[in-house]
């Protein structure tokens, strides 16, 4: 990892389940840094402060929406790691217009204020939902990644790098299946779309070190892709609520029976790792800046959720959900 110290993190969305859980790791992994929490709801960041105790924590009330305010938000900072999204399906499919203000133009609220504030670095939380979309929040979050992608170059002779770190469903976040599982169970069955149905699924602590682990080595340009676990959905019910009837309701509109985080068009630009993959802007495969590092992926080669080589048993998610205190 390249030494890399930040004095001032903004994170916005910090309020979120990520976001928390960030800011606490970001107050560990950098001692001397400030971060800054922005998001737009007042109760949560209140029960937020009462959760933080430490100086090196301050918290903004503002919406990525509003320029201005992220412009004054973003004023002397070196970092920003944007979680901010309007992150529910059916919320997007009902109210278009909403998830579109928040996910595409606050991330392009995002990027210009970064560059006009000579931000040094910049990554954006993305989902498996934005390869191959197949609902409007799939959708803003593909137009997302590529605006942040797209501000490497309209940085121009601003050294402001953009990435993107994109992953599958989070245990343990607000709205986890788990505690819907479990809140169904002691109403007597689950529902389950398709018993077919696969997921990828990583805990919030792996998240965060993704993130920190992109900070560190990102040149500016890569979607960082973990590799983490598929696990049927039928299965983590049966993990969760053994015993409980199931029931079969169908999959909902802009709901898919897998996942996909890369598709095999972007195979040629993508780099493997030992613990994750790395999806490269054109101009960044072309900078010789990954020349020696990873390797090349096959030419029909696509990360997803029913293919992938890596599966949870139900003896191992059962393990993750004790360790984190979900069961």
């Amino acid at each position: 990892m390249s030494q890399f110290s930040p004095r001032k993190i903004l994170v916005t969305g910090a309020t979120g389940s990520f976001g928390k859980t960030f800011v606490r790791s970001l107050l560990e992994e950098f001692p001397e840094a400030f971060v800054v929490a922005f998001s737009r709801d007042e109760l949560k960041q209140f029960e937020m402060k009462s959760e933080f105790s430490s100086s090196r924590i301050s918290f903004l009330l503002g919406d990525v929406r509003d320029y201005k305010r992220v412009l004054q938000a973003t004023d002397g900072v070196d970092v920003i790691i944007h979680a901010a999204a309007m992150k529910q399906i059916p919320a997007a499919e009902e109210n278009p217009m909403e998830a579109i203000k928040t996910n595409i133009l606050g991330a392009e609220n995002i990027v210009n204020a970064a560059i006009e504030n000579k931000v040094s670095r910049v990554i954006a939380l993305s989902t498996d939902k934005a390869a191959n979309p197949a609902n409007l929040y799939g959708a803003t979050k593909l137009c997302s990644d590529k605006l942040m992608i797209a501000g490497n170059y309209i940085s121009g002779q601003s050294t402001t790098k953009f990435s993107v770190v994109r992953y599958g469903n989070v245990l343990g976040s607000r709205g986890s299946v788990v505690p819907y599982f479990l809140d169904m169970a002691s109403r007597g069955a689950i529902p389950i779309t398709d018993p077919r149905m696969t997921r990828f699924w990583l805990t919030l602590e792996r998240g965060v070190q993704l993130v920190t682990e992109s900070l560190r080595s990102m040149h500016g340009g890569e979607i960082f892709i973990p590799k983490i676990p598929s696990f049927k959905v039928v299965d983590v019910a049966s993990v969760v609520a053994p015993g409980v009837p199931i029931e079969v309701i169908g999959i909902r509109p802009g709901e898919k029976l897998h996942e996909i985080m890369i598709t095999e068009d972007d195979a040629s630009y993508t780099r493997e790792f030992e613990s994750h993959y790395a999806i490269l802007s054109p101009a960044l495969l072309k900078s010789g800046a990954y020349s020696d590092l990873g390797k090349a992926v096959a030419e029909n080669f696509s990360y997803r959720s029913d293919t992938n080589s890596w599966w949870h048993t139900p003896q191992s998610f059962e393990k993750v959900l004790k360790e984190i205190k979900l069961v």
